[in-house]
């Protein structure tokens, strides 16, 4: 049976599992909206591409599946390329569907007209047209192999308005198969032997394509040798904040204690993360381009391996099969009961520095105190409550002074990408709308992408946003009172009244002036049913949780 281009991209949709898009509509697709009309596939309507093709990056990390996303041609896949940015350096599956011009106007420059290959392709795994709806299967179903395999990614599609509307003859679509990479024999065993003749081991957890049985089989294994484990930067979840063996968050603004276990680890297990720029504090707590600890690096995607460091055991697997492959190692006979491993209590000691770290500190200016609140929200909300986030100096209370337990709690981008916070609790709530969502944002970062909040609105999905309203781009006036005390420059906020902008939307709004009104507000929002924002008016002074932005301004005068 003859079926049009657009037809036959939703039915490989759904024979790829797909069960949800997030677009913003174009007259260059319209085939394919068509031809949602008949699918049980829901479409999320998004106010823009940016903020859509974040919730697709959502939907991927907390799935594991490709996110999707459909935009139009021209400003609308620019606007979705922050997006596709933050998928691509967090390593999360996705896939942008773009609606091109028609194939006779091609290389015109005809109205909107982009060359994805030559815009893109710096963005995503692989940019591909389809010029031919006949091999629409094939196309859509590579780029779900593309995207999954390896090191994850986002993989753009472009769509020739004509090509959709064309009547042919496909295949019918079958479901991609993943490509998992297992670690082998020799390997298991090399590693045995380094980590048994360990004097200072150390495990650090980052990267994707984790689930919650490798999430489950990790801790067994820390326990069994009673590891301590680090938590790469924006991947908290991968472990339990108050397990015995957690000694906290390799990241930024990195504790100094922990620091100084990192660089002085014998053994260091890098497992499924790149170790870049922010997890390393800069390139600081390894060398390049060989490290002064033994190195075990463990990653899915060959072409990692021995890219910035050189290990001294490069294991090509994805961390499910690798840590499933854990399993088998038996403790060794020297640390059965009653002996313990030789670094039990060097294990101890970084569980205890992690746990004095991430207590909220008694005081700080102004008249909120964000320390306190973050011992409410500790104290009220469920382990399994998602915390989002875009990139500020208020992500800071987050990161620091919240203690993940469970996986899938965590949606935060690890490229710094401001504006991320809010689409992603819009995706995350549609994922789980029986978990609550909490939304982390800055004045300046909620404001990139709060039109989203209208999605929230439009579809139902009660999150709490939490805006920290200092009246600045506070993460760069910080830099900048380092840099260049007292000229200030570029950083200053005028804002809406966030709770009325709230009410406008035809949400619940919120707005705390003090430490004490806080808990009472969030219990308001939640009681209410809608999305809410809570507006939080911080002083400016407060810009980090233990110095004041004079605090930082006079130490450069001083220099």
């Amino acid at each position: 049976m003859k079926r049009t281009g657009g037809q036959l991209i939703v039915e490989a949709l759904k024979a790829n599992g797909v069960r949800r898009i997030s677009c913003v509509p174009g007259e260059s697709f319209l085939a394919v909206l068509d031809a949602l009309h008949d699918s049980d596939i829901e479409v999320i309507v998004c106010r823009q591409e940016g903020g859509a093709a974040m919730m697709a990056d959502t939907w991927g990390r907390l799935t594991g599946e490709p996110g999707i996303c459909m935009v139009t041609r021209g400003p609308g896949a620019t606007n979705a390329s922050a997006g596709l940015h933050i998928a691509r350096q967090d390593s999360i599956p996705m896939i942008l569907f773009i609606g091109q011009v028609q194939r006779d106007a091609r290389e015109r420059e005809a109205f909107q007209e982009v060359e994805y290959r030559r815009a893109l392709t710096e963005f995503a795994k692989w940019v591909g047209e389809i010029d031919d709806a006949a091999r629409i299967p094939e196309f859509v179903t590579r780029a779900f192999a593309v995207a999954t395999s390896g090191r994850p990614g986002p993989v753009v599609l472009t769509l020739p308005e004509d090509m959709l509307r064309d009547m042919v003859e496909a295949p019918h679509a079958r479901r991609y198969m993943p490509v998992e990479s297992h670690p082998g024999k020799t390997q298991i065993d090399d590693l045995y032997l380094r980590l048994i003749a360990a004097e200072r081991p150390m495990i650090v957890l980052g990267g994707t394509r984790w689930d919650e049985h490798a999430v489950a089989d990790i801790k067994d294994f820390a326990e069994r040798f009673q590891l301590p484990v680090g938590c790469s930067f924006r991947r908290q979840m991968l472990f339990d904040h108050l397990h015995p063996s957690y000694a906290g968050d390799v990241g930024i603004g990195i504790n100094p204690a922990l620091a100084k276990e990192v660089k002085e680890a014998d053994l260091l297990i890098l497992l499924g993360g790149r170790f870049s720029e922010m997890p390393s504090s800069g390139y600081t707590l390894m060398d390049i381009p060989y490290p002064q600890q033994s190195l075990v690096h463990v990653h899915p995607d060959a072409s990692e391996l021995g890219r910035v460091y050189r290990p001294d055991l490069a294991i090509c697997a994805d961390p499910a099969s690798f840590v499933a492959a854990l399993a088998d190692l038996a403790t060794p006979v020297a640390f059965a009961a009653p002996a313990e491993p030789r670094w039990a209590e060097r294990t101890e000691r970084m569980h205890a520095a992690y746990l004095k770290w991430s207590t909220t500190p008694e005081t700080s200016p102004g008249t909120v105190h964000m320390g306190r609140i973050m011992d409410w929200i500790e104290a009220n909300t469920a382990p399994d409550t998602i915390f989002t986030n875009g990139a500020g100096n208020y992500a800071t209370w987050l990161h620091r002074f919240h203690r993940f337990r469970k996986f899938n709690t965590q949606a935060g981008p690890a490229s710094g990408s401001m504006g991320y916070g809010l689409p992603a609790a819009v995706a995350a709530k549609q994922l789980f709308p029986e978990r609550e969502v909490i939304c982390f944002a800055g004045d300046g970062c909620f404001m990139m992408h709060g039109q989203e909040f209208a999605t929230a609105v439009q579809y139902g999905l009660p999150l709490i946003a939490l805006v920290i309203n200092n009246g600045m781009y506070g993460t760069i006036r910080m830099h900048q009172e380092r840099d260049y005390p007292g000229r200030v420059s570029g950083t200053a906020l005028v804002n809406p009244d966030f709770a009325a902008l709230a009410r406008a939307y035809g949400g619940h709004g919120e707005t705390v002036k003090a430490t004490a009104e806080f808990g009472p507000a969030f219990e308001r929002a939640r009681a209410s049913g809608k999305p809410s924002i809570i507006e939080i008016v911080l002083d400016p002074e407060a810009i980090t949780p233990t110095r004041t932005l004079s605090e930082i301004s006079a130490a450069a005068r001083s220099r």
